[in-house]
Parts: structure tokens; sequence; C-alpha cells
């Protein structure tokens, strides 16, 4: 596994828009302070020139988009990268990038949501380390919440062992400024399939279930090689379901086993679901259950802090992971190796 260049103080962050910009005010004031608070934090900040356009979800055409991400894989003086924003259209650009930049030149790209369309790939296929973390946009906020904290530590390197919240946001009340932190609402509680505690130690991969499930079985999917690679280590999983209802999650467990993505699998870990849907009246205990997963003998553990309803850790795609829950806490920890 390679390994890019932590953060230190001086280096400069690319922020590309390989997927939405900032589509209104209150999205514009918030990558406006991002890079005001970053530069405040010590780094040099190089933003995309589409990070402030939105057409249909879109920041720019996938060729424009794809070319910025080139630019930057390639730009020396680009140390590390942190994607503007999430969105919906970020695959369109992947026949355009051209990956042996990066290849050539390994940094860390970090980023949330739709970017999982790149660091899935990044890390299956090119065997380099990424970061499902913030988007630029999140750096935005007035007050920092422990999420980003925990995330500007862990991107500098220093790996902390990173434990559960206390609260997360259910419910998302309009902005004003665009600068407000989370509406913490609901108490958090990891909880596991068999309703044990759960320790599991191996080499993890996930990211937003939507995308993953999208790149699944295309020449964007790196995971037959990639597990084999690591089968010593066993696997983790870890999955953000954004808009999947519960029923296309079953179904989506079904074509990752038929894909063998389970093999050598140590765990499974689901975050919170960011819609929770079902036309069925699936609970998210009763649909995992029913799913072909729940006829592993392996951990399962859901509803963990690693969501689109915050707050969400951060994963480094590649690393050795130990996870592990007890009484509704869960805590998360990375080895480099």
């Amino acid at each position: 596994m390679i390994y890019p260049k932590f953060l230190t103080k001086g280096d400069t962050i690319g922020v590309p828009a390989p997927s939405d910009g900032a589509y209104d005010e209150l999205h514009i004031n918030k990558q406006k302070n991002a890079k005001l608070k970053m530069e405040q934090n010590g780094y040099n900040i190089i933003q995309s020139k589409n990070i402030y356009n939105s057409k249909m979800a879109r920041s720019a055409t996938a060729i424009e988009r794809a070319e910025e991400l080139n630019n930057m894989f390639e730009d020396e003086k680009i140390d590390f990268i942190i994607c503007a924003a999430g969105g919906e259209f970020l695959v369109e650009c992947l026949p355009y990038v051209d990956f042996t930049k990066l290849t050539n030149n390994p940094k860390f790209m970090q980023g949330f949501s739709d970017p999982t369309g790149l660091l899935f790939q990044i890390t299956t296929k090119y065997d380099i380390a990424t970061i499902f973390g913030m988007n630029f946009g999140d750096f935005g906020i007035e007050n920092y919440s422990r999420d980003i904290t925990d995330n500007l530590k862990i991107i500098s390197g220093d790996l902390i062992k990173q434990e559960s919240y206390e609260m997360y946001e259910n419910e998302r009340p309009e902005k004003v400024t665009g600068l407000e932190g989370y509406n913490y609402t609901d108490k958090v509680v990891w909880k596991t399939l068999d309703d044990k505690p759960a320790e599991i130690k191996g080499r993890i991969i996930g990211g937003c279930l939507d995308l993953i499930a999208e790149l699944s079985g295309t020449k964007y999917d790196g995971v037959k090689a990639f597990i084999e690679k690591y089968k010593s280590d066993g696997i983790i999983w870890y999955f953000d379901n954004c808009d999947l209802s519960k029923e296309e999650l079953i179904r989506t467990m079904w074509k990752f086993n038929e894909l063998e993505y389970f093999k050598h699998c140590k765990g499974i870990i689901f975050g919170r679901c960011g819609n929770d849907n079902s036309y069925l009246n699936y609970t998210m205990e009763q649909a995992l259950k029913d799913s072909v997963i729940s006829k592993f003998n392996i951990p399962i553990i859901y509803d963990a802090d690693i969501s689109h309803k915050g707050p969400s850790m951060t994963i480094i795609n590649g690393a050795i992971a130990t996870i592990e829950t007890k009484d509704g806490k869960g805590s998360v920890e990375f080895e480099i190796k």
C-alpha cells in the first residue's frame, strides 16, 4: 500500500470540483470561509476555477472536471487534494481522468460522498491510500466540531483513536449564513447484528455505498485484486448509505457477494442511513438480517458514525483498522502498514 505524505504546515492543498460546486450563496459563503480558515491553520490553498459553479449538480463538463484533476495530480506544488463538495455525477468524468499522473506523483486525496467514485478506484486499482473524510466546504463552519478537529489531526499524520460521538444530526434546520454547525438531535448508539460487543482488525475499504454500487463490476472496480493482495490481513468493509432504500441495500449486498467482495472479509460496518427509506417498512436491523451477509460468521456493525447524518469519522482507505464497539459506543484506529 502506498501512503502519500501527510499534511504539514506550509503545504499546499489543491481543491478540485470533480462533482458539484457551490450552488447557492450559503455554499459560496461556506467555501470562502473554508479557504480563510484553512489558510489560518497554516496551509496554502489552490482552488478550482469551477468551485463556485453549479449547473444541474455539475461544476463543469465531465472533460473539464477530469482535466482539472489531471492538472492537480501532476502539479508538484500541490501536496494534498481535498474535493470541494459532493454531488451526483462525478462518475461522468472518470473516463477522462489520467490516473498515471497520480501514480507517478502520489498524493493523498480526501473527499466525502460522491468523491467515493475517485477514492475507491484509486485505492483498489492503484494501491494508493485515500481518505474518506471532509469535503473542503466542510471546513467552512464557524465553530469546528470534533469530527473536523479529528480529521485535521489525521490528515496531518496524528493517527488518533477516534471515539464515537454523543449525539448526531437527524434533522437539518434551514441555514442562515451557511457557517452553522450540526443540529444535534439524537443520541448516537452503535449496534451489532448479534447484539454482542465486537472487535475487528483488518485492512479497510469502502465509502459511499451508492457510488460503490455504481462502480462495482465495471472497469473502475479493482476489488478482486485488492482483496487477494491483502487477504492475509483480512478485509473490513465500511458503507455509508446515502440514498439507497433498504430493499436496494439488500439487493446490493447480494450483488457484492456475487462479485466476491466479501471473500476474506473479517467484518462489515454500516453508518446511519442518510435517507431512511423502505416501501416494505424495513428497519435497518431487519434489512441486514434478510440480506445475504447475515449468513456470514463475522461481526456486522450498524448505525455507526460513518454517515451523511453527521458527525462522521475519518477513514483511511487501505490502512489497517481496528474497530471496536460495546454498550452502544465505538472506536476506530489506524495503522499505516
